[in-house]
This record gives C-alpha cells, sequence and structure tokens, in this order.
C-alpha cells in the first residue's frame, strides 16, 4: 500500500467519522468539533491523492493550506455564535425551543 493511498483512506475514514458526529450528536460545540474532523478528512484525501509525474502537486498542498487558514476563521466565529446562542437561550443545542410566551395575555 503506496502512502497517498493510506493518506487517502485515512482521510476518508476522518470524513466518515465526522459525519456520523454531525447526524448523531445534538451539543452545538461537539457538531463543530465534527464538522472540523470532516473537513481535515478532505484535507488528508486532497493531499493524498494527486500526484504530479511521481511527486506532489503543489496546486492541491497550497488549496489546502489556505483551506486550513479559513477553516480557523470560520471556527472561530461558530464558536462566537454557539456562545452567543447559549447566552441568549441558555440551551446548548437546537433540539426544542422553550416557549417564552406562557405568561403573556392575548
Amino acid at each position: 500500500m503506496s502512502a497517498p493511498l493510506l493518506y487517502s483512506l485515512a482521510g476518508a475514514v476522518l470524513f466518515g467519522a465526522g459525519l456520523f458526529g454531525l447526524l448523531r450528536l445534538s451539543h452545538l460545540l461537539r457538531k463543530l468539533l465534527a464538522f472540523n474532523i470532516m473537513g481535515s478528512g478532505v484535507f488528508l484525501v486532497m493531499v493524498g491523492l494527486p500526484q504530479h509525474q511521481g511527486g506532489p502537486d503543489p496546486v492541491p498542498q497550497a488549496l489546502v493550506l489556505t483551506g486550513i487558514v479559513v477553516a480557523i476563521a470560520a471556527t472561530a466565529l461558530a464558536v462566537v455564535l454557539i456562545r452567543r446562542y447559549y447566552h441568549l437561550s441558555g440551551m446548548t443545542t437546537l433540539d426544542e425551543v422553550p416557549d417564552h410566551r406562557e405568561g403573556d395575555q392575548g
């Protein structure tokens, strides 16, 4: 088994584990972590598969490096939004939304 194929298989396993966690977990931070694991799997596949004349292709490597920077920024934004949601609703999941209008008249 070659190294690029091993990287690609590990990326596919990471993507599958992240997808399972994204669909199965309800806590928002855990969903975010699962989404980041999926992204890491995609990055591994993008680095592992492309070969150019027996060596690594620099274009996918540059795309992965850019993707890592964007993923860090998107993760920071998502953490801020999850924190704000928690402070407004007191909940860490999106499953049940409490009805705040029970005491309202009319």
